[in-house]
């Protein structure tokens, strides 16, 4: 399985990456009519940690919570106005890996994810420039995520 995104795309969610460094970036990737659009959403995860640091142990620097602005976009895709491509996320002076906290956020409490269909992005970041990205998808034989190919066109 690949993911195909386009070279647009993909510079989009650099620049996001690069943004919002030393913090994780958080968003999506969707296919409305036939074209392809990003999606960046604001990581509330500080505004969480800061309310309830016992619930939400993590800042934004290793975490990510996508805040309001997911809910329309996300409901369009349900209603299939829109086809939910991938969700991306970044990870600051970090590798580009699947993470159990990663997989967690993917499953939103679940045995399966709540977009199946969707693959996720994660982008490693260090010193506000893009080393690398890599995609996942749910693989319902294994019941967990493993990694397909990411090509940019």
């Amino acid at each position: 399985m690949t993911l195909v995104i386009t070279k647009a795309t993909w510079a989009a969610l650099q620049a996001h990456a690069v943004a919002t460094y030393p913090d994780e970036c958080c968003g999506m990737v969707v296919d409305r009519n036939g074209s392809e659009e990003t999606a960046p959403v604001t990581n509330i995860q500080n505004d969480l940690h800061a309310q309830d640091p016992g619930q939400f142990p993590r800042t934004a620097r290793t975490a990510y919570t996508m805040g309001p602005e997911a809910a329309p976009i996300l409901i369009a895709a349900e209603r299939g106005v829109l086809c939910l491509r991938a969700i991306y996320h970044s990870h600051p002076d970090h590798d580009a890996y699947f993470s159990a906290e990663d997989r967690m956020q993917a499953l939103g409490g679940w045995d399966e994810p709540n977009y199946p269909d969707a693959a996720q992005i994660v982008i490693s970041v260090r010193n506000r420039e893009v080393l690398a990205a890599k995609a996942f998808a749910w693989d319902a034989a294994q019941r967990d995520f493993a990694e397909i190919a990411l090509t940019i066109r």
